[in-house]
């Protein structure tokens, strides 16, 4: 707790100030900031902490925060162009629906006709009441998942969850294989909202193969932009709940994880059986010659798309020029194996035949287990209507909105 000198009151500490001291002179050492503006700058961070428990990030410190996250993203193995990234700073932005025009305008700027930019959005930071702003998706597009009567589902599996509450708010899906999800946010001031994603804001890649005529038939496509919405942002001890970042692909995320894991869209059974293989036993290594046949698919279709994308084999030499950046520039560079390995193929690159620092500096990116349910349509008990989070709101303010835009 501090004071508030104004009138004596004690204010919750929402910031952490050794951190936000620690970030604030590795960007003057990072950006050339010298003593006297550095002096200045914490001076005027401990004032604003004594009053109000935390502090506001210059411009210049919140893109170099963000970049560094991803700089320090363990799970993230395409981060040789961290500096890269493009930072959008809507911090005033509050309103639910100006909050998903916001995220349109995101998907519009990373998506640039098809020649993928880093992108990230950044919305208010968490106070001592919680977030101001909550983004349930787990990604800005994701495909919807309906269960079926007999059994199975249509759709995405991993989509099932918040198709239910966007249903239960008032959002009607076609009931097809890849209906784009809708834009769920909660606010303060609004509760709980839907947002439509307008076809034209999506861009999706129809999947083909090169060598295999019948694949475009599957009925297949994957969307071109990755943006990861339900991880908090922390830079320098302040948090943002609500900070949409993307990349691009790498192809075995789709082909791999997205189309082929059991608990997915599952195709390698069908794609097995119309290369004629033995599917009988796992022996017959069938699904492995599948999924070669798939990430073939993947690859070929965004290239002929002109979609930007990468393939397993080139990013693991590229992080691996990212890794030896680093060190020369006297840094550790933190990440976690088993994401950073490819799930197909993984002792064919060279990232496999190594290990990696462990540790996990900040600022960061960071998933938590309200996050977590959230993006499974589940409200974590400290941001359901009524918790602390959002001010006693009652279950009235789950309140419906059709598409924006």
């Amino acid at each position: 707790m501090t004071t508030d000198q104004r009138d004596g009151r004690r204010t919750a500490a929402v910031a952490d100030r050794e951190e936000a001291e620690r970030f604030v002179r590795q960007f003057a050492a990072e950006s050339g900031l010298d003593d006297a503006a550095l002096h200045a700058r914490l001076a005027t961070i401990r004032r604003e902490m004594a009053e109000t428990g935390s502090y506001r990030h210059t411009p210049e410190e919140l893109d170099f925060g963000a970049k560094v996250a991803w700089r320090n993203s363990a799970r993230c193995i395409g981060r040789l162009y961290w500096q890269s990234l493009r930072v959008r700073d809507r911090r005033h932005v509050t309103d639910p629906a100006d909050v998903a025009a916001e995220c349109l305008a995101h998907l519009r700027a990373a998506t640039n006709g098809g020649r993928l930019r880093p992108v990230i959005t950044v919305f208010p930071q968490d106070d001592a009441e919680g977030p101001p702003v909550l983004i349930w998706n787990e990604q800005l597009i994701r495909y919807a998942g309906y269960l079926r009567f007999e059994g199975g589902c249509t759709g995405d599996p991993k989509g099932v969850g918040l198709t239910e509450l966007a249903t239960k708010l008032g959002w009607e899906g076609a009931g097809g294989r890849f209906d784009v999800l809708p834009l769920v946010i909660q606010t303060r001031e609004h509760g709980l909202q839907w947002f439509g994603v307008p076809p034209e804001d999506v861009l999706e890649v129809p999947l083909s193969h090169p060598g295999l005529p019948w694949f475009a038939a599957l009925g297949l496509r994957w969307h071109a932009v990755p943006a990861i919405s339900h991880m908090r942002l922390r830079i320098g001890g302040v948090s943002y709940s609500a900070a949409p970042f993307n990349g691009w692909y790498m192809g075995t995320e789709i082909g791999v994880r997205n189309l082929c894991d059991s608990d997915r869209y599952d195709i390698l059974p069908e794609v097995g059986r119309r290369l004629g293989l033995d599917t009988s036993s796992a022996r017959t290594l069938w699904r492995d010659q599948a999924l070669v046949e798939v990430n073939r698919a993947v690859l070929h279709s965004f290239d002929a798309a002109g979609v930007t994308i990468a393939d397993h084999h080139t990013e693991s030499v590229r992080f691996l020029r990212h890794v030896a950046r680093e060190e020369t520039a006297g840094r550790a560079c933190p990440a976690d194996w088993s994401w950073i390995v490819p799930p197909m193929s993984g002792g064919l690159t060279p990232v496999y035949h190594r290990y990696y620092d462990e540790h996990r500096p900040r600022p960061d990116f960071h998933l938590d287990d309200g996050a977590r349910l959230r993006a499974q349509g589940v409200a974590a008990e400290e941001h359901r209507p009524g918790g602390p989070a959002f001010g006693g709101a009652g279950p009235a303010r789950w309140a419906s909105r059709t598409g924006a835009g």
